[in-house]
């Protein structure tokens, strides 16, 4: 069999997403307008709603479309689920960042081909199977809604790029609804490459377009020995975000303060301070303050989840869930606050295949029971995924985030009123971005070792 590697990467990148042939304009099309017509499609024999709620989801913003709605918050449970499994491979101390939207666009990509009981476990593992629409071919066209309002709807003030690109085995042909599809809808176009002949030479092309996509933040990201002659196609996919806060911290009242590692112990880290109004609740039920940091414009806001002291956060992540996330977003009411927050860059790079195994997603990954039949033409060689990278790139710093630049406010001083509200991020904690008007999850991950 042959081999398809998917990776997907989250980091800092200008260029601009990549423009499908076709004239139609995706964000404004109806689903008769885009014949997806994928080889084999998917319905769920339980035909059930959203987790048991209607098939219109209630309290959602009017410029959204619900089943973009729906989709989201599919894609927020993958999320939760995904960094569950993942924080129990790390130790405590240990930084955690990804894009689990980056990951699931990844795999939609791939469930274009899939067929059998390798669409079925990426219909589940993914979540697209709860929400309403129940056909398989129509999670494409409202990925299609959802980027749009993702990456089309930014103030001028936040930068959100997404990038995708296919690398296929130049001796071969593709399925042409495949390539179609997969520009049209996801943007990302077929690029011939020599894996059979010079994989070496096309793990280097590979990695020099991650390298420009993401302005050299992302190198060497396909390990050498990922790929060899029997590699015929590598989906990549790249997620960037640019942000200025609303509310600058001063550099002038950033100090160096004790942070408290779960296993190390303290150490000492810059220490960014503030007080402002910020969106604010204090979660008994949960051991947990959770605090809300726009960036400008108010499209996309950083999310920060700190544990009581006392609580760890490993009984945090273990109990969280995007229903949790929801109910303590929705409980968030603006308050007076003193923020401390640590200055800190996270880099994190790992395999997902077994992650992904571990979740049900098991077919696609072997040789003799993977179905990808409507990716190569006529059915062409049996093809099954070789193996998923994913890299992340985050900096937080007083002028904003890069996954960072600058904008002004007031200088303030280390005062503390008892009026205020303290939110002091001097122990690991969690780090959501997320979309607030689709409450999408862009990145999330752990600060545990600033």
């Amino acid at each position: 069999k042959m081999q398809l590697s998917i990776l997907v990467f989250a980091g800092l990148w200008s260029a601009v997403a990549l423009h499908p042939r076709s004239v139609l304009d995706v964000c404004t099309a109806k689903p008769k307008d885009i014949a997806v017509n994928p080889v084999c499609i998917y319905r769920n024999p339980n035909k059930r709603l959203q987790e048991g709620k209607s098939a219109v989801p209630a309290n959602i913003p009017p410029s959204v479309n619900p089943r973009v709605w729906e989709l989201s918050k599919a894609n927020n449970r993958f999320a939760t689920t995904f960094y569950q499994d993942l924080a129990l491979s790390k130790d405590a101390d240990q930084n955690i960042f990804l894009s689990p939207l980056s990951i699931s666009t990844a795999f939609a990509m791939t469930k274009l081909g899939a067929c059998g009981d390798t669409l079925q476990q990426l219909m589940t593992v993914f979540k697209f199977d709860t929400f309403s629409e129940k056909t398989s071919d129509q999670v494409h066209f409202f990925f299609a809604k959802l980027n749009c309002q993702l990456y089309k709807k930014i103030n001028k003030s936040s930068e959100l790029v997404s990038a995708n690109r296919l690398f296929g085995e130049k001796s071969l042909i593709f399925n042409e609804t495949y390539q179609n599809v997969s520009e049209l809808i996801y943007g990302a176009k077929l690029l011939p490459v020599n894996f059979r002949e010079k994989p070496e030479s096309s793990r280097r092309v590979i990695n020099e377009w991650v390298a420009n996509a993401t302005e050299r933040r992302i190198l060497n990201v396909v390990p050498e020995g990922a790929i060899d002659e029997s590699t015929v196609l590598v989906l990549v996919n790249t997620i960037f975000f640019k942000g200025h806060w609303e509310s600058k911290f001063h550099p002038e009242n950033t100090k160096m303060d004790p942070f408290h590692r779960t296993i190390a112990g303290p150490c000492q880290a810059p220490m960014m301070y503030q007080e402002g109004k910020f969106r604010h609740a204090f979660v008994p039920s949960a051991n947990v303050q959770v605090l809300e940091l726009p960036y400008k414009g108010n499209d996309v806001s950083m999310v920060l989840i700190l544990p009581y002291v006392g609580t760890p956060l490993a009984q945090v992540e273990r109990e969280l869930t995007s229903q949790k996330l929801d109910d303590w977003l929705n409980s968030l009411e603006e308050v007076l606050l003193a923020l401390h927050l640590p200055r800190f860059k996270i880099e994190d790079s790992f395999s997902m295949k077994e992650k992904l195994q571990r979740m049900g997603l098991r077919d696609i990954f072997s040789p003799e029971r993977a179905s990808l039949p409507g990716i190569l033409a006529g059915g062409g060689l049996p093809l099954y995924v070789s193996e998923v990278f994913h890299k992340a790139f985050l900096e937080v710093n007083e002028e904003g985030s890069e996954a960072a630049a600058a904008t002004a406010v007031l200088l303030m001083g280390r005062s503390f009123p008892l009026n205020k509200v303290s939110f002091n991020a001097c122990r690991p904690f969690l780090v959501l971005i997320r979309a607030v008007s689709l409450n999408s999850i862009l990145f999330m991950g752990r600060v545990g070792n600033p």
